[in-house]
């Protein structure tokens, strides 16, 4: 069976229904309903919209067995994702390697550690070309021809690639200062990349106004309530991909704390269906210390963060006013969880020692991630006899800026064998000596 496509007689189910397997938008808040359009904000209350399924129908479909005969990408969890039809944009995204690092595990000293590795996703080498699949594809159902986004580097570059293959023509709304690497993987699909001067926080709210006004698909705007959905895929192929299990820890990156509250709803939902067993596992969150709402709220035991202004060099963790913050610390509280943040210094040295261990080369964000499990293994709040799964959501090669000059340098010799061995001699002795 070809990468990426659906069987025949699972695309026939698919179409059975204009809404698929989705029954509604509900209210996080208050609970109403609304119809399965282009919108995200409950008209009462302000509260986040969220896509409801009609998981008895998904139970008479979904089962092991038929996810194991599916294409290894996300969609093979179809159900479970907020599309009516067939997906036509991502098709081959997800199934990323779940990385058994078994000499990272000894560095940290904890039994098992396993790295959910998204910096090889399809086709931008993150993990929001898992959200950006699912709202593109929604976005094509729902007849839109333009999608836009505010980003902070990874959203942009998925969303100018997928939409370039799926020939939609598109809007990226960035941070000016962010890194070059990024601007550049934006810029070469073609897309219309439109640097702000001004944070995140700002560019989002123009973006609001703009989505508004044109009525473009806004990937993380009016889409989002579909877009957040793709998040899950992460979660449904860590359970798969450890036998079915909920792993005893997972550490996620934070910005607007989405990415925690879809991992912990995807356990959930295996749980709920019958594939997954309950367990008292734990989703702890990550963030940069200078950027750092929510778990500075989680330490002190409160249920709501104060915005603050960004200044860490995990720019694609840089959101000020997380838009989930409240439900990720939600989230933290029910399943005991914690949260801790690190410094640019020790985002650097994690990079390094997962590239070292497991010769996996993260991003930033990936270094906020090791970095803070690091802590948690540190002071027991992740004890040692248990395991621990990290979702390392971006390559490093896009962030190369963070640690040019703080990985070392290359020793220049002539091109002579004596120079050569001189320095072979050194290396050995340094060997001798450690």
């Amino acid at each position: 069976m070809r990468r990426g496509f659906l069987p025949r007689q699972y695309e026939t189910e698919v179409m059975q229904t204009e809404s698929g397997y989705m029954k509604a938008l509900k209210c996080r808040e208050c609970g109403r309903e609304y119809p399965l359009t282009a919108t995200h904000v409950c008209e009462f209350d302000f509260g986040p919209l969220e896509v409801v399924y009609d998981y008895d129908r998904i139970k008479r479909s979904l089962s092991k067995a038929a996810i194991a005969e599916r294409p290894q990408t996300m969609w093979r969890y179809r159900e479970l994702l907020p599309i009516a039809h067939e997906p036509t944009v991502g098709r081959q995204v997800g199934f990323t390697p779940l990385v058994k690092a078994d000499r990272l595990a000894k560095a940290l000293g904890i039994r098992e550690a396993w790295v959910k590795n998204d910096t090889v996703n399809y086709p931008t080498l993150s993990f929001k070309d898992r959200v950006v699949s699912v709202a593109l594809s929604r976005a094509r159902e729902l007849g839109f021809n333009t999608v836009a986004c505010a980003s902070t580097g990874n959203l942009a570059n998925s969303v100018a690639a997928n939409a370039a293959a799926s020939g939609m023509r598109a809007y990226v709304f960035i941070p000016a200062d962010l890194e070059q690497g990024k601007i550049v993987n934006s810029l070469v699909y073609g897309a219309n990349v439109i640097g702000i001067k001004g944070h995140y926080d700002e560019v989002n709210r123009l973006c609001a106004e703009i989505a508004g006004k044109y009525g473009w698909a806004f990937v993380n705007v009016n889409m989002r309530p579909y877009y957040a959905e793709g998040s899950k895929s992460l979660g449904f192929e860590i359970v798969e991909q450890m036998g079915w299990r909920i792993p005893d820890h997972t550490v996620v990156p934070m910005a607007s704390g989405s990415l925690l509250t879809k991992i912990q709803k995807s356990y959930q939902e295996l749980v709920k269906l019958g594939l997954a067993h309950e367990s008292s596992h734990k989703v702890h969150g990550a963030q940069a210390t200078g950027c750092s709402p929510i778990s500075t709220a989680q330490r002190a035991g409160l249920d709501f963060f104060k915005p603050v202004k960004p200044n860490t060099i995990a720019k694609s963790l840089a959101i000020g006013t997380p838009a989930d913050g409240f439900y990720a610390l939600r989230v933290m509280k029910e399943t005991g969880s914690t949260a801790d943040d690190v410094t640019d210094d020790e985002i650097r040295d994690a990079i390094k020692l997962l590239a070292e261990t497991e010769g996996i080369f993260a991003e930033t964000a990936g270094g906020v991630t090791l970095g803070v499990a690091r802590k948690l293994i540190a002071s027991g709040k992740i004890p040692a006899k248990d395991s621990v799964v990290l979702c390392i959501t971006g390559n490093g090669l896009k962030t190369l800026d963070a640690v040019n000059g703080h990985a070392g340098q290359p020793r220049e010799i002539k091109p002579s064998l004596r120079e050569f061995e001189g320095i072979l001699s050194s290396d050995e002795r340094s060997l001798v000596n450690a």
